[in-house]
Parts: structure tokens; C-alpha cells; sequence
């Protein structure tokens, strides 16, 4: 990873910025988004101690905003001639039914579009650098879940913990499609489950589901390192430039769901997100 560029969405705290240290320790070049100044000002901070003579800077951009999404892809662009690995974590949990400007869902248009659509802006970037990699983080909460394309902004009936589990499966459909139309180009696409982490996912939401979110994070959550485990495995570990379109669970190869496999389901999400992105 020796001045690889690594550019990490999500980076200001928990799984995203344990593995922009672990990466950094490895010798790699940080390009990290954020959305709270302070919290990202944190983050360097603390990874300049913690990894004296690191290469790092902080881009700042609310991704739940697809004109947010767009603004800082050109900013990338314009700062770093090649983009080795792309690192999408950023996401969060809604209990409550939120739109963004956009007119999305919150909570797909931050897990899921947010995704896409900064990969879509830098995959030129990353094919010109190849041999390059994207790796989402997904989650085991899509077991079970299934999508409904014909709502997939959940007007009809909304439901946190279920529009969570929904984008999760969007991830990894979306890996799915997007390693087969990135084959034989050098890029590769993996999706991966962290594992239930002690992070500040859920904090947002009050009430009694985040008391109950608190004390399981308590009792039950993995650190920040361990979960970011998988992701610097899937970006960093030699022998799997080949590897693409899977899905990985504590840094091995992971049967998703059924759901998660269906290739047709996948290519119509994409077609939907072009839409929603107006590509």
C-alpha cells in the first residue's frame, strides 16, 4: 500500500477511520470524507499522532445530498491524479421517515446512492489507475430483507430498521452489477459485513430504540479496529486483485442471501439509480 491514495467515505470516527489508520500504518495516502468539521479536524488530528508523517487530508460533504456527492467527486478529481482504492462506508439509520433534497429517502440516499454515485464520478479515475479497488460496506442485516423497486424511497410504508436492511441488500446487489461491468478492466468490487461494531451508528435516533441500540453496542459490539478488519483486508491484502462481485464476512468469502444474489433485481437497482442520480 506503499503511497496508494485511499480515499474513505465516512472517515471521522468508527469503522472508517480504524481503517484509515490501519491503512495509513501500511504505508498508504488518505483522502478522507467527512461531514462535521470538528469531528474530521479530530480525525487528523489523532491519526497524525498516531501515525506520525502520514500523507492525509479531509474533504468535507454531506452525501446524502447528491449535488454534495458530485461537488466533492470534482474535488477529488481535481486533487489526485490516480485513486487506487475507494472505500465506501459511510452510512446511518433513520427511525423516523426523513427526504433529503433530493426528494430520497434518507437513509438509501445516504447508504446507498451516495455509493453509487461517487463511484460512478471516480470510476474513470480508478480504471486509469488500475489495478484499483472498491470496497462497501454492506451488512448482515440484509438477510431476510428483500427490495421493493417500486418503492424504494418507502412511501408506502416506512420502517427504520427495515429501510436499514433494505440498503444493505442494495450494496450488495449493487457490487454485484457493478464487478460485471467492471470486468476486465483492472477494478475490482467487493462488498463486506464488519460485524456489529461499537461505533456511532444509531446515535442520531432517540427514544427507545436508541437506549436499546446504546446498551447492545454495551454489551454485545466488537471495536473499531476489529470491524474495519474486513475492509483493509479487501483493500490492502495481495492476491485478490482477481477477486471480484463478492461478499466477505471477517476478511473470508461469504455467501450473501438469495436475495442478495439476484442478478436481475441487481441490474434493475441500477437502472433505477441512474435515474434517481439523472446519469
Amino acid at each position: 500500500m506503499q503511497g496508494k491514495l485511499c480515499v474513505i467515505t465516512g472517515a471521522s470516527s468508527g469503522v472508517g477511520l480504524a481503517a484509515a489508520e490501519a491503512l495509513a500504518r501500511k504505508g498508504a495516502r488518505l483522502a478522507l470524507i467527512a461531514r462535521d468539521p470538528a469531528r474530521g479536524a479530530a480525525a487528523m488530528r489523532r491519526l497524525q499522532t498516531m501515525v506520525p508523517g502520514v500523507e492525509i487530508a479531509m474533504h468535507y460533504a454531506d452525501l446524502a445530498r447528491l449535488a454534495e456527492v458530485r461537488r466533492v467527486a470534482d474535488e477529488l478529481l481535481q486533487a489526485y491524479p490516480r485513486i487506487d482504492v475507494l472505500i465506501n462506508n459511510a452510512g446511518a439509520m433513520f427511525r423516523r421517515r426523513e427526504v433529503s433534497a433530493d426528494g430520497l429517502e434518507r437513509t438509501f440516499a445516504l447508504n446507498h446512492m451516495a455509493y453509487f454515485l461517487l463511484t460512478e464520478k471516480l470510476r474513470a479515475r480508478l480504471a486509469a489507475s488500475k489495478p484499483a479497488r472498491i470496497v462497501s460496506v454492506a451488512s448482515r442485516a440484509h438477510e431476510g430483507a428483500t427490495l421493493d423497486l417500486d418503492d424504494l424511497n418507502m412511501e408506502r410504508r416506512y420502517d427504520g430498521w427495515l429501510a436499514y436492511r433494505r440498503s444493505k441488500l442494495a450494496n450488495i446487489l449493487w457490487t454485484r452489477e457493478l464487478a460485471r461491468r467492471l470486468a476486465g478492466s483492472d477494478v475490482t468490487a467487493n462488498a463486506l459485513h464488519p460485524g456489529f461494531v461499537a461505533t456511532r451508528f444509531g446515535d442520531n435516533n432517540r427514544g427507545w430504540f436508541g437506549l436499546t441500540l446504546g446498551i447492545a453496542k454495551r454489551v454485545a459490539a466488537i471495536r473499531p479496529e476489529e470491524g474495519a478488519a474486513t475492509v483493509v483486508h479487501l483493500a490492502s491484502a495481495p492476491g485478490l486483485d482477481s477477486v471480484s462481485g463478492g461478499y466477505f464476512v471477517k476478511s473470508a468469502p461469504a455467501l450473501p442471501s438469495a436475495a442478495a444474489q439476484d442478478d436481475t433485481t441487481a441490474r434493475r437497482l441500477w437502472q433505477a439509480s441512474e435515474k434517481f442520480a439523472q446519469l
